[in-house]
C-alpha cells in the first residue's frame, strides 16, 4: 500500500526489542551520567562517593578514601556499615549482588536507614558497574571480609556478553575485627564507553574539599598512586561553612568580618527539611551562591535558592523602610541589587528530594522553597536588628547598585537605538558570514590584526564570522559595570552577538551557535583568552552554561618531510604529541615551531584551526559554580597574595 508515494513498512510485535539487565545503561550511558567525556567519567566517582558520604552523614563511620590506581582504576573505601551481605529472601541473591546488578535497588527509598542521602535514585552502583570493564567489591562485616567481582563478560543465562556480570560469587576471603566494618569498591571505566579514562586529580580534589566543608568533622583522603611519587591529600574541617566561605572569599575583601551563619529544621508535608546558610558581603560587584542538596552541588540552582533569595530580599526591604534608608514612597532596591558582592553557601538536607535527572543539578521540591523562604526571612531579619550598622551599609550599597542598574539600563537602551538607526555598523570591523541561521553560524574572536587578516581569508564565509581583537581587553573583574559597558571593543562584541548582557541577556536573540576564542598558544595568548572568558562569565554567563563558548586550540608545531610522493606533514598540539609524530614520520622529519597565529598562512590556519573537520575545539563548561567563581576572583581580582601562591604552585602550567 502506498500513501503519498511512501512505502509503508510493516510494524508489529516482532519488531519490538527489549534490553535486559544492565544493557540499557551501556546502550544509553548519557541518560544516567550526563555524558561519556570527562564530566561523565568523574560522575562515576561521585556516585560511589555519594553512597560513602551518605553513610558518614547518617552517623555511620567518619572516613572515606579515594585512591587513583596505576591501571586507571579507582578505589572508594569507607568505614561505614558495609553493603548488606545477607541473602535476600525473595531474590535469593546477596545484597552486594543486588546493589551492583539491579537498577533501583538500595536502602534509600524509605527513611528507615537514611534520613537524607545524595545517592537517592538507587541506580548509581549498578550504573557504574555497567560502564566498567570490571568492578570489585570488598565488604568488612560480621568479622569477615567478603569479596565479589563483576566484568563485562559472558552471561551464561542469556548466552551473550553482558555488562556488570558477576564472575565470582560473594566469597569470604579473610577475617577481621568484629567491630570493623566498611565497603571498598574498585572499578575500571570502559574504554569502549568513555572518550577518556584519565581521572583528573584537580577535579576530585575540588569535590573532596567542598564535601569536607559541608560535613564538618569527617575525614576525606585523596591518594594518587599513578606516578612514582605518590601524592596524598587529607581534607577535614572543624568549622564547616565558616571555613568554606573564608575559602571562597580568599581573594575578595569582606565588608563585615564575621559571616552570617544560621540554620533551621522543619517538617513540611510530612517531609523533613534541614537548612544551613552562611552569608558574607564583600566589595565585589558580583554575587556568588554555592548551593548543595544532600551534599550534591546544585549548579542549576532550584527551589531552595529561589526561596532563600525571596526571604532575604523581603527581610532587607522591610528593614530598609524601618531604618528610613528607603522612603515609603520610593521604589528602593531589588534582590539583584542587594546581592551584589554577596557570597552565600546554602546547604539543604531533605528526606525526599526531587532532582531534575540522574545528574542532580536542580532541585524541584516546593517544600524547600517554603522552608528556605521563611528561614532566610526570619533569621536575617533578626540579624539586621542586632547589626544595624553593618546591615545599614549593605542596604545603602543596594540602593547605589539600584541607581547603577538604572544607568546601565539607559546605556543598553541607547545602544539598541544606535543599532536600530544603523549608527553602530559592523562593516569594516567584523567580517560577517552570509548564512542567516544562528544554529550553524560561528563567531570567532581572533587575537591581533595580523592573525585576524589571515583568518578572514581562511574562513568559510558561509557560516564563520571573524572579529579581530586589538589585543588585551580590560580586566572586567576589576572594573565598574558602567566602565565595562562603555568599552568600544566590548560594545562591538555585544552588538554582533545580539544577546545583551546581565539582566538584559536574551538567549532568543543569540545570532551564533558557537562563540570561539582563538589566541596564540603563549602566555599573552592565555591572558587574552582568560580576559575574554572572565568577561563572558560575568556578563553573559548563559553563553557558558548553555554550551556556546569554545576555545580553539592552534598547533604548536608542524612536522613535515619531503618524499618522492610529496610532502608528508602533521601538526602537534603538545610536546608529547610532537614526540609521537616524529616517530611516525621517521628520520629526516623537519619541525616548524609556530610562535603565533600570525605565522600561519590562510591555508594552514584553515586546516589546523578553522576547519570543523580537522580543528580541535575545547568547550568551556562550568563543572562547579563554586570552583569557577573562586578561580575567576583569584586570577583576576585585586587581592595579590592568594594569586601569587597559586601562580607559584602552578608555575609550570
Amino acid at each position: 500500500m502506498n500513501l503519498n508515494n511512501k512505502e509503508i513498512v510493516s510494524y508489529d510485535v516482532t519488531d519490538l526489542t527489549s534490553l535486559e539487565k544492565l544493557e540499557p545503561v551501556r546502550v544509553r550511558p548519557g541518560m544516567y551520567i550526563g555524558s561519556t567525556g570527562t564530566k561523565g567519567l568523574h560522575h562515576c566517582i561521585w556516585e560511589m562517593l555519594d553512597n560513602a558520604i551518605d553513610e558518614l552523614t547518617n552517623g555511620y563511620g567518619n572516613k572515606v578514601e579515594v585512591i587513583l590506581n596505576k591501571d586507571k582504576s579507582v578505589t572508594i573505601a569507607d568505614n561505614g556499615r558495609g553493603i548488606p551481605t545477607g541473602i535476600h529472601p525473595i531474590k535469593k541473591k546477596s545484597g552486594v549482588e543486588m546493589v551492583f546488578t539491579e537498577l533501583h535497588t538500595g536502602g534509600k527509598f524509605n527513611n528507615k536507614n537514611y534520613k537524607t542521602s545524595g545517592g537517592l535514585h538507587g541506580v548509581g552502583a549498578a550504573v557504574v558497574n555497567a560502564l566498567s570493564e570490571w568492578l570489585e567489591v570488598e565488604v568488612k562485616q560480621k568479622g569477615n571480609i567478603y569479596k565479589q567481582r563483576f566484568e563485562y563478560a559472558m552471561d551464561n543465562e542469556l548466552n551473550k556478553k553482558m555488562p556488570g556480570t558477576p564472575v565470582t560469587s560473594l566469597e569470604i576471603i579473610g577475617n577481621t575485627n568484629t567491630k570493623e566494618t566498611g565497603s571498598k569498591i574498585t572499578f575500571k571505566p570502559s574504554t569502549e564507553i568513555f572518550s577518556t579514562t584519565d581521572f583528573k586529580f584537580d577535579i576530585i580534589d575540588q569535590r573532596l574539599q567542598e564535601l569536607a566543608f559541608q560535613n564538618k568533622g569527617i575525614t576525606l583522603v585523596l591518594r594518587d598512586n599513578r606516578k612514582e611519587e605518590i601524592i596524598e591529600k587529607e581534607y577535614h574541617s572543624q568549622r564547616g561553612l565558616l571555613d568554606f566561605i573564608e575559602y571562597l572569599n580568599e581573594s575578595k575583601t569582606p565588608i563585615h568580618k564575621e559571616p552570617i551563619l544560621f540554620q533551621g529544621e522543619k517538617e513540611i508535608n510530612g517531609m523533613r527539611v534541614y537548612g544551613e546558610v552562611c552569608v558574607q558581603f564583600t566589595d565585589s560587584t558580583t554575587e556568588n551562591i554555592a548551593s548543595y542538596v544532600n551534599n550534591i552541588p546544585t549548579t542549576e540552582s532550584g527551589t531552595h535558592e529561589t526561596g532563600f533569595k525571596t526571604g532575604m530580599t523581603r527581610a532587607f526591604k522591610e528593614w530598609s523602610k524601618k531604618l528610613n534608608i528607603v522612603k515609603e514612597k520610593d521604589k528602593g532596591f531589588e534582590g539583584d541589587d542587594l546581592r551584589e558582592g554577596m557570597t552565600a553557601i546554602l546547604k539543604v538536607k531533605i528526606s525526599n528530594p526531587i532532582f531534575e535527572g540522574q545528574t542532580k543539578t536542580k532541585l524541584g521540591n516546593n517544600e524547600a522553597y517554603t522552608f528556605m523562604n521563611e528561614l532566610a526571612y526570619t533569621k536575617l531579619g533578626a540579624w539586621i536588628e542586632d547589626n544595624k550598622d553593618i546591615s545599614g551599609n549593605i542596604m545603602n550599597n543596594a540602593v547605589s547598585a539600584a541607581s547603577r542598574r538604572e544607568k546601565i539600563k539607559k546605556i543598553n537602551e541607547a545602544e539598541k537605538k544606535k543599532i536600530g538607526r544603523g549608527t553602530a555598523p559592523l562593516a569594516g570591523k567584523i567580517s560577517v558570514c552570509t548564512l542567516k541561521k544562528p544554529e550553524v553560524r560561528e563567531f570567532i574572536v581572533v587575537e591581533g590584526d595580523s592573525a585576524g587578516g589571515s583568518a578572514k581569508q581562511a574562513r568559510d564565509r558561509r557560516f564563520q564570522t571573524i572579529m579581530p581583537s586589538k589585543g588585551k581587553i580590560m580586566n572586567t573583574e576589576k572594573q565598574k559595570v558602567e566602565n565595562v559597558l562603555a568599552s568600544e571593543e566590548l560594545k562591538l562584541f555585544n552588538t554582533a552577538i545580539g544577546t545583551g548582557v546581565l539582566d538584559n541577556y536574551s538567549e532568543d536573540d543569540l545570532k551564533y551557535n558557537k562563540i570561539i576564542i582563538l589566541s596564540d598558544a603563549d602566555v599573552d595568548g592565555y591572558h587574552i583568552r582568560t580576559l575574554w572568558m572572565t568577561y563572558i562569565y560575568r556578563y553573559m554567563k548563559s553563553l557558558i552554561t548553555n554550551g556556546h563558548l569554545y576555545i580553539a586550540l592552534p598547533p604548536l608545531y608542524k612536522v613535515y618531510k619531503n618524499t618522492k610522493n610529496g610532502e608528508v606533514k602533521n601538526y602537534a598540539y603538545s610536546d608529547d604529541e610532537l614526540k609521537n609524530i616524529k616517530k611516525e614520520i621517521g628520520k629526516g622529519s623537519m619541525i616548524q615551531r609556530y610562535k603565533g597565529l600570525g605565522e600561519m598562512n590562510p591555508d594552514q590556519l584553515w586546516e589546523t584551526t578553522l576547519n570543523p573537520e580537522t580543528r580541535t575545539l575545547q568547550q568551556v563548561t562550568i563543572e562547579d559554580a563554586a570552583k569557577a567563581e573562586k578561580m575567576v576572583s583569584l586570577l583576576m581580582g585585586d587581592v595579590v597574595e592568594p594569586r601569587r601562591k597559586y601562580m607559584y604552585k602552578y608555575a609550570e602550567f
